[in-house]
């Protein structure tokens, strides 16, 4: 609407509400997401971690979902070195659809190695970073357009100490065993809060929390 020869207060301030989203970039989400022990653990004392293999399809094909907005992996060594089978993956005969959609996710993804040792990456989209800069996340969290993942506990400790994590995922698989790599790290405190739970019916039960920054 005009007044006279003047457009209406209203209207511009609309434009200048409407420019200013324009220009509002969202920063991504970092997260932490691993399958878990009910105790607690990623793997046991003897560094066995299939325990949690998602190999029922209704899980598998939830944690395809909530890694769907991920556009970046953070690895350390081992982590990568596990997860590169998927680079390959859809080559193997006969594997569901469901596993084929998750290979197809991790390899559009970026991955970022965090290693001192590895000489160079076995798959692509892939760098090696030699030290792990919380610095660094910070900007690849300001200027990515999708969120990102850590994932391993020793390399998410690092990022969780830097209060760089968003979202926490918990994938309780049903077993306790006793001992082993802690999802969590020792001496942190911090408040956060559930915002999904859902269940399945191997036992299963993912829990999302959004960290209080």
């Amino acid at each position: 609407m005009w007044h006279g020869n003047k457009p209406c207060p209203c209207l511009l301030l609309r434009t200048v509400i409407i420019g200013f989203a324009l220009k509002v970039k969202c920063v991504a989400k970092l997260l932490y997401g691993m399958l878990t022990s009910l105790d607690g653990y990623t793997e046991d004392g003897h560094g066995e971690f299939r325990w949690g293999a998602p190999e029922d399809e209704e899980v598998h094909s939830y944690i395809n979902e909530l890694a769907s907005p991920v556009g970046t992996y953070l690895y350390g060594r081992r982590m990568y070195e596990i997860m590169v089978y998927w680079e390959t993956a859809h080559t193997v005969p006969d594997q569901p659809q469901f596993v084929l959609d998750w290979a197809r996710q991790w390899q559009a993804a970026e991955k970022i190695v965090y290693s001192r040792t590895l000489a160079e990456p076995r798959g692509a989209r892939t760098r090696i970073e030699r030290e792990f800069d919380p610095d660094a996340v910070r900007r690849l969290k300001a200027s990515a357009e999708q969120d990102i993942i850590v994932a391993g506990p020793e390399l998410a400790a690092q990022a969780v100490r830097a209060g760089l994590v968003d979202e926490f995922q918990m994938i309780v698989c049903p077993i306790i065993v006793g001992g082993g790599k802690r999802f969590l790290p020792d001496g942190i405190r911090l408040d956060v809060e559930l915002f999904e739970v859902r269940s399945f019916g191997n036992g299963v039960v993912v829990l999302r929390y959004s960290a209080r920054h």
